[in-house]
């Protein structure tokens, strides 16, 4: 995950933000340092990994008349099993779910928020397993990217 490095005199995680972080996690991101807020809500490393990522219907005219599933195409590992696998699906997020609720991984996203930051886009996530529940961030330059690294990071932060 790219995120950027920012200086010393940043005292918190949320200084990097124009806008209010979600409520459940403002608490966080104005006490705790920008490397001790990704270590807790963005971690780089868990049981689920995503590798590529595609739309497979990029050829599809844009201008589509009302809701129409998209197919998308991705590589995953969960433990040690790593594939490929397809989804149909509204969006990009709910096409990562179905996969990863194929591969025996259940999560359902309570509430789903993204920031515009310096260098890129934050997406803050809240996420159920039906067991237990929490918040967690993904990173990136492009808003999708940074969305599907949230999920994951959820699911990582639930399996914990």
């Amino acid at each position: 995950m790219s995120i950027p490095s920012f200086t010393a005199s940043a005292p918190s995680f949320a200084a990097h933000f124009q806008t209010p972080m979600p409520r459940a996690l403002r608490d966080d991101a104005a006490s705790m340092s920008h490397d001790a807020f990704l270590v807790r809500y963005a971690p780089s490393s868990g049981p689920v990994r995503l590798g590529h990522w595609l739309c497979t219907d990029v050829d599809r005219p844009a201008s589509r008349l009302g809701p129409q599933a998209r197919n998308y195409q991705a590589t995953m590992a969960v433990g040690d099993r790593i594939g490929t696998t397809t989804a149909a699906a509204s969006g990009p997020v709910s096409a990562l779910t179905a996969m990863l609720h194929e591969r025996g991984v259940s999560l359902e996203i309570e509430a789903f928020h993204q920031l515009p930051a310096v260098g890129g886009t934050a997406t803050f996530i809240r996420g159920t397993d039906g067991v237990g529940a929490e918040w967690a961030m993904g990173w990136s330059d492009d808003v999708t990217q940074s969305a599907l690294r949230a999920v994951i990071a959820c699911v990582n932060r639930l399996s914990a």
